[in-house]
């Protein structure tokens, strides 16, 4: 199982000359729409970063590109898994066809908590360990744990 984040439709720019998605585009739905949701669940989005000054960084990914979209799809972005330390929020999605329900493809990003002011790694606030650790044991028994590449590097 997993969990819904997103609906995205495939637009024209986004698509390459050879008629499918181009790889820059996975990244941007995952990113600015995926990941975006997520960290907007866990109050260190956009509207964090312009009032508290304080957001998260990606630091490493790892994507996948498991079968093609192209102009029109429409693809689910989920989340399969979560965790976080002191320091860092681990995450995987993968966004599936929404029609014909086949894995289109999945990233796995590591991202640091920063101080913008500063420039610097901050550890999460107490409130939003709290928001993390909720939504975690709420959801923890649809996360997957096949093939994590970067579970590793959580301080627990």
């Amino acid at each position: 199982m997993s969990i819904f984040l997103t609906k995205q439709k495939i637009k024209k720019e986004w698509t390459d000359y050879n008629g499918h998605m181009n790889v820059a585009y996975y990244v941007l739905i995952f990113d600015q729409y995926g990941s975006e949701e997520l960290m907007t669940l866990f109050k260190m989005g956009e509207v964090s970063a312009k009032t508290t000054k304080k957001s998260t960084m990606v630091v490493e990914s790892n994507i996948t590109y498991n079968q093609e979209v192209q102009e029109g799809d429409e693809v689910d972005v989920n989340l399969i898994y979560c965790d976080h330390d002191k320091k860092r929020i681990l995450y995987k999605l993968e966004m599936i066809h929404s029609k014909k329900k086949y894995l289109a493809s999945t990233i796995e990003a590591i991202s640091l908590y920063v101080d913008l002011n500063a420039r610097k790694v901050a550890e999460f606030e107490p409130e939003k360990v709290q928001i993390m650790d909720d939504y975690i044991a709420k959801h923890k028994n649809l996360f997957k744990t096949d093939d994590l590449k970067f579970l590793s590097k959580l301080k627990k």
